[in-house]
């Protein structure tokens, strides 16, 4: 892998930009690999990088039906936080945001981690109380939160209408300072061309039609390009989870929904920080372009139509326009929908399943984007060892069974 520097960079300009290597591989399948990870989101192609980097296993084989990082990877609005209430969920996104902290470096890919923080709005008294549960509950797991009152808002986000005579008065806000935004594509591409660098057959194009299982046990999958043999295979495929799923026999408790997004021209910065508001129900933040970045929830019904519906839009825009009422004559550039595979208690599912050698990595609904390096992180090492990691054990699809559910549903001041 060629390492990228600036005397790199002045070199390549010398000769005109020319000869730069290929960031990965397009291989041709092998027949058998040791193990397969199906979906080229970030998820997967960072389980496959940590894979090969921390567990020397590099015969391994990432399976995408289109192209790296075109599902959700590239359609969410890349927020990166770990603030959230109960410890289970706390501990994973707190250790994805310390692998965030470093990814960069890491990758020797730029994925552009702004720590520029993150805010969670109060507009009630109820809304400070559970702000205010949720930042001890943080401090306590050694994640970084503060309770700002109206004027520490205000001193943030100076454009933020914080008056008395607004709809929604804000109260105060929660506080992360380490939480901010990256940039989607890059994250994807870095680990990509990290997990290309050491061995790893990225196979674009390529869409799993089956799974080989017999006698309880995974030996492979089906292809459009023919059948790929491996006795571990694991599955990093959002909203269409459920699909790959039925293919095993296996029914998960998940609902996949379109969540939309949209992105406004370009403006000079103006947004300084991640506003959230669960209240009045949208968040924003701005781009190193310049767009304005704007979501907030799924849409009601389910499906599989990368696009939502337009009330979801006018829902969004009109929350915005009450926090941040200088934004009213702001364009709207363009708007898509990615499809997020909700679990009921809005944590995510990564766990065995009742095939030997199948496990799943899912149920993300619309945070999955922050959680990328953590996530992939420990399910490497899930799939490595065979057994799952501390840090993923609380997620296993049983505690839909026992009752020993992550409950971040009502806890943690936004979905996701």
């Amino acid at each position: 892998m060629q390492r990228f520097s600036g005397f790199g960079l002045i070199s390549h300009g010398l000769s005109y930009h020319e000869n730069w290597q290929r960031m990965w591989r397009n291989p041709t399948p092998k027949k058998s690999y040791d193990v397969i990870i199906i979906g080229g989101g970030g998820h997967g192609l960072g389980t496959a990088y940590y894979l090969a980097k921390e567990f020397g296993i590099r015969n391994v084989a990432v399976i995408e039906k289109g192209w790296l990082g075109g599902g959700n990877t590239a359609r969410n609005t890349t927020i990166v936080r770990s603030n959230y209430l109960w410890d289970e969920a706390a501990a994973l996104f707190e250790h994805s945001v310390k692998l965030w902290e470093g990814l960069t470096q890491e990758l020797n890919y730029n994925v552009m981690f702004s720590q520029r923080g993150v805010l969670n709005l109060g507009h009630t008294l109820q809304d400070m109380r559970d702000i205010q549960r949720r930042v001890n509950a943080n401090r306590l797991n050694g994640i970084d939160g503060e309770v700002l009152d109206t004027r520490g808002v205000q001193d943030l986000e100076p454009l933020l209408d914080c008056s008395a005579r607004a709809r929604f008065p804000i109260m105060g806000a929660s506080w992360q300072p380490r939480g901010g935004v990256a940039r989607h594509d890059a994250v994807a591409w870095g680990f990509a061309r990290g997990a290309d660098a050491h061995g790893v057959d990225i196979l674009q194009q390529t869409e799993v039609t089956g799974l080989m299982i017999r006698d309880g046990q995974i030996y492979g999958v089906h292809t459009n390009r023919g059948d790929i043999e491996a006795k571990t295979v694991g599955c990093v495929v959002a909203g269409n989870s459920g699909v790959l799923a039925n293919m095993a026999g296996i029914k998960l408790p998940l609902e996949s929904h379109p969540l939309q997004a949209l992105v406004s021209e370009p403006l000079k910065p103006v947004v300084n920080t991640v506003v959230m508001s669960n209240h009045v129900h949208g968040y924003i933040s701005q781009s190193d372009k310049g767009d304005l970045v704007i979501g907030a929830g799924i849409d009601g019904y389910t499906g599989y139509g990368q696009r939502g519906s337009y009330p979801i839009i006018e829902h969004t825009l009109q929350a915005i326009v009450e926090m941040f009422p200088a934004f009213s004559r702001v364009r709207m550039n363009r708007q898509w929908g990615g499809i997020v595979d909700t679990t009921p208690d809005a944590s995510p599912i990564i766990s065995k399943t009742k095939v030997n050698g199948l496990y799943f990595n899912c149920g993300w609904g619309t945070g999955g984007f922050k959680a990328t390096p953590g996530s992939a992180h420990v399910f490497a090492a899930s799939l490595a060892k065979r057994e799952m990691h501390p840090l993923a054990a609380p997620f296993s699809i049983d505690r839909f069974h026992t009752g020993a559910l992550v409950d971040e549903h009502g806890a943690a001041a936004v979905a996701h």
